[in-house]
């Protein structure tokens, strides 16, 4: 079976148990300001997780594209990928651990769906502590479809529990669902997810039914929701018996491409440097190709993108590919998976270009790397233990981007060793402080809904109307971030503002909050809300029924919510900053005071 099958026999299924089928969500979150990417597909249906009534119902099916850097020291190994896609039920209020389970159960064993033997299937539940109990509903729901108690294990809240760690917010158990691969066990504690191997995980049902409150209790939420999640790459390596997700047809052409130049891996490091390329330059591809496709720059989603091109291409010299291949492989990869994402056929150009130019950079950055070190070099020489101290190493790394492997090979070449654990406490230290940095950017989890948020929202749509009504109408919304403090807002322009057009920008904002206009909004065909003339700029992300919020004759926009009810709530607007963002895209901070 192949993905494209997987996804086929998956939405069939849902649609046969009276789900309607949405399309996925781009890969540049518009709504939720505590991540850069979407990693999973519960991110982009966060207002009707919260309440919002969805356009399609109540029983929502879908695959949605994903990138998840957390773990991205992973890839190389068996099973990790930063992009991929996630297969997903959705109940809003209405089916809820029966229906989710047994469902579960038939699409995994059923003869005409996947076909797992049931009795290689094992489940992990809640196992509760001082303030939920043990989920022993769904393990009595797993019990009576057939997979006995012995292989049902309970567990804590690090394995099955989904939600805000510290924060408030919606929450709840979850169930996941393991194949034992037939690998020998590890020893007398080995249950699924003790990460051994043999236990795959192939799916996970969270059922979220508790509030966590501000004082670190839980409470029964009104609206009970399931929210599911099946990776594409993972089951269908598992479906077909493949020790790697690595080997499934869509990586294939890939690794044949990064074959023929450099030939088989020989061992165990060559594979993860061939797997790392292989995996990164389809993410940047995704990325970039993605209908809000961003460019590689120094700040949030841009500077992840130029990290993972970066690494690919440190890798690719480590296998030791010496000459620019990053567009050639580019251009596999839109060959292989254009057909299930017609966007980066649609923007092939743009991925072409964006990373031929970041591999150009990249090899200027070596060549000042390696100058860097050559100046170092007679005071490194000088020292009796022929040392490089981790702290310079560091630098070179950080400063200049010169990856530590070439300052070892490089030492090497001249009688000099690097002292790697210097460097590696160095290291740790930058990514403490970038973990506190970017905290709240990359975890997954339900937007901030607070009232601030909900106005900040809502002016995002007047900005974006009075920076079309100053610049023209080529302003089009590139990117957005809302928190209880400010908004941020990502727009195409070619060009810095002057102060005239900021103010003025400012006074149409300001004069449409005192004028009080109505925020309504109506549901209605996708093409209907086009020709009625609200902006629906990411075309692929939407369903084929729609939002779409008014605000007086103002602003029309395609939109899930949430708003105020009407301007007069805002208060004043001001714009604290006005820069670039990345290539001809414009970055505005604005606050309502």
């Amino acid at each position: 079976m192949n993905s494209a099958e997987l996804i086929r026999l998956y939405m069939d299924f849902f649609v046969s148990k009276g789900h309607s089928v949405i399309r996925g969500a781009s890969l540049i979150p518009q709504e939720d300001s505590t991540i850069l990417f979407t990693p999973a597909g519960m991110q982009p249906l966060v207002p009707y997780l919260l309440g919002e009534r969805h356009p399609a119902g109540k029983r929502l099916v879908n695959v949605q594209k994903c990138i998840r850097t957390g773990d991205i020291e992973e890839i190389g190994d068996s099973t990790h990928l930063t992009f991929f896609e996630m297969l997903g039920n959705w109940s809003l209020g209405d089916y809820f651990k029966r229906e989710a389970i047994e469902w579960s159960f038939e699409f995994l064993t059923g003869g005409e769906w996947l076909g797992f033997d049931p009795e290689k299937l094992h489940v992990t539940v809640f196992a509760g502590n001082d303030k939920v109990p043990p989920d022993e509903e769904a393990a009595s729901v797993w019990e009576s479809v057939g997979v006995p108690r012995d292989r049902i294990y309970f567990k804590g809240m690090e394995h099955n529990w989904w939600g805000p760690t510290g924060v408030v917010g919606p929450c709840g158990p979850d169930t996941e669902m393991f194949i034992d691969t037939g690998a020998p066990s590890c020893g007398p504690g080995c249950s699924p997810g003790c990460g051994c191997g043999k236990y795959f995980e192939i799916w996970n049902d969270v059922f979220m039914e508790y509030e966590k409150t501000r004082d670190g209790g839980y409470v029964p939420l009104a609206q009970k929701n399931v929210d599911t999640g099946m990776g594409v790459e993972r089951t269908v390596a598992m479906l077909n018996g493949y020790g790697s997700v690595f080997e499934i047809a869509r990586f294939r052409p890939l690794f044949r491409f990064l074959e023929d130049r450099v030939g088989k891996p020989t061992d165990d490091s060559s594979l993860r440097s061939m797997r790392i390329v292989a995996d990164h330059i389809r993410t940047a591809v995704h990325i970039l190709g993605d209908d809000q496709g961003i460019p590689p720059s120094n700040l949030d989603r841009g500077y992840v993108l130029r990290r993972l091109i970066r690494l690919a291409v440190r890798h690719g010299r480590k296998l030791g590919i010496t000459e620019p291949f990053t567009r050639e492989l580019a251009e596999v990869v839109i060959d292989v998976e254009s057909g299930g994402h017609p966007d980066l056929a649609g923007n092939a150009e743009f991925v072409l270009s964006e990373l031929g130019m970041e591999e150009e950079k990249f090899g200027a950055t070596l060549k000042s790397g390696l100058k860097e070190f050559e100046k170092m070099l007679p005071n490194l020489l000088k020292n009796p233990r022929r040392v490089i101290p981790g702290r310079l190493a560091f630098k070179l790394y950080d400063t200049y981007g010169f990856p530590v492997e070439f300052t070892v090979e490089l030492a090497k070449e001249h009688g000099l060793t690097v002292d790697m654990e210097g460097y590696a406490k160095s290291l740790e230290k930058h990514r403490e402080l970038s973990r506190k940095g970017s905290e709240g950017k990359f975890r997954g989890g339900l937007a901030d809904n607070s009232e601030m948020v909900t106005r900040l929202h809502t002016a995002t749509h007047l900005l974006h109307q009075a920076l079309r009504e100053v610049l023209g109408n080529h302003v089009a919304q590139k990117g957005s971030n809302v928190t209880a403090q400010r908004l941020r807002f990502d727009f195409s322009h070619p060009r810095p503002m002057t102060e005239e057009e900021i103010r003025r920008v400012e006074q149409i904002v300001n004069e449409v909050i005192r004028a009080n206009l109505p925020v309504t909004w109506e549901e209605m065909l996708l093409e209907e809300a086009l020709e009625s003339g609200a902006i629906g700029l990411f075309r692929n992300r939407y369903g084929d029924r729609v939002k779409v919020y008014s605000i007086g004759d103002f602003s029309r926009e395609i939109c899930g919510g949430p708003h105020v009810t009407g301007t007069g709530e805002l208060g004043r607007f001001r714009i604290v900053s006005e820069k670039s963002s990345s290539r001809n895209v414009r970055r505005i901070k604005a606050i309502l005071e």
